[in-house]
């Protein structure tokens, strides 16, 4: 039972810190959310954009699902009750929320969700961005892989490797535009810090 509370109380730090920046952002007239939005972004980006926000919404229902409803619905039988890995599960979660928000902090009114048409941002490579080129999306995977490997079962592994899957599409995306935007100093940066950990 505790193992559920967990997990739940994770998810709702993490995107509540989300929530809680674009509203702060929003106070201060930044538009957080691009995600899918602009007239000048390629096509391209524009679709991966889009069915990346549809992704990362969609997998927060059947994570909810797979923590109450289902929690023991595992894809392995063997690992049904298994409260090591379930722990290791919210370990991997917490680190992941932890990721996401000191991310957020560090890049504070620079840091977006999607690709900014028009918004000048800072090049962050600083504290947590010196470690890893995209800490927010570091924290996405650790929450999907961390909540899928506590309460796993098809579905949720579905639901959990397609936005993962779209995230790095994104992060090809945003390679792009940063080399485009920073030049050199964003290329010298790729070369000293890797795109995960």
């Amino acid at each position: 039972m505790i193992e559920k509370i967990v997990a739940i109380i994770l998810m709702i730090v993490f995107y509540a810190a989300y929530l809680g920046k674009k509203y702060t952002q929003r106070r201060q007239g930044i538009t957080t959310n691009q995600i899918g939005k602009g007239e000048s972004k390629p096509q391209n980006v524009l679709r991966t954009e889009a069915v990346m926000g549809i992704a990362t919404v969609a997998v927060i229902p059947v994570e909810v699902a797979s923590i109450i409803i289902f929690p023991r619905l595992t894809m392995i039988p063997v690992l049904q009750n298994c409260l090591p890995m379930q722990w290791m599960g919210l370990t991997i979660a917490a680190i992941g929320v932890a990721f996401f928000i000191i991310a957020m902090l560090t890049m504070a009114d620079s840091w977006r969700a999607g690709i900014p048409e028009n918004d000048k941002t800072a090049f962050v490579q600083k504290g947590i961005y010196s470690i890893s080129r995209n800490p927010a999306f570091v924290g996405f995977d650790l929450l999907y892989l961390g909540l899928l490997e506590a309460f796993p079962n098809i579905v949720h592994f579905i639901f959990a490797l397609f936005p993962m899957v779209m995230l790095h599409l994104q992060i090809k995306h945003e390679e792009v535009f940063c080399l485009q935007t920073f030049g050199p100093e964003y290329e010298s940066y790729t070369k000293r810090v890797r795109r995960y950990l």
